[in-house]
């Protein structure tokens, strides 16, 4: 079965971002923070990526709504509603931690900085969950409108 290109390149870039998150991660604890800064930059512009890559694509074709069995359709909405609302926590985590790390407030950025990587690795492996769901373990359905592809109306 042939997986959609650009739900693919979008996920690549959101694994890519918690990966990069993960190795700043652990550059920080190793007291590297030219790296640190420079990998965690690089997990904000692949998360970028994906973000126009998403809103690209919602915009111009729509979005695919879950093609798998009719009993599993709530489960997946509740998921999905789930997914969105961390994707949506984390991003907003993460612009305010990057930007306390620029402004050099490392107190607030130290203390956010945990936390909004826990978060975004959630975001990654829910992200990653939504696309097998709809794309490699049943076959995508209707590409439809956004609040129709969520909520099946």
């Amino acid at each position: 079965m042939a997986v959609p290109f650009l739900p693919t390149l979008s996920t690549f870039f959101i694994i890519l971002s918690a990966v990069l998150v993960a190795i700043g991660w652990y550059l920080i604890v190793k007291k590297n923070v030219e790296a640190h800064k420079k990998t965690m930059l690089a997990a904000a512009v692949a998360a970028l990526l994906f973000l126009i890559i998403y809103v690209s694509r919602t915009i111009l074709v729509g979005n695919t709504s879950f093609g798998g069995p009719d009993h599993l359709k709530i489960y997946y909405t509740i998921f999905l509603i789930f997914h969105i609302a961390l994707a949506t926590t984390g991003a907003v985590f993460g612009v305010v931690t990057i930007r306390a790390g620029l402004k050099n407030n490392l107190v607030k950025h130290r203390k956010l900085g945990p936390i909004t990587s826990v978060i975004w690795f959630f975001t990654a492996i829910t992200g990653v969950a939504v696309y097998l769901l709809l794309y490699v373990f049943y076959k995508g359905g209707e590409v439809t409108s956004m609040f129709r592809a969520i909520l099946g109306f």
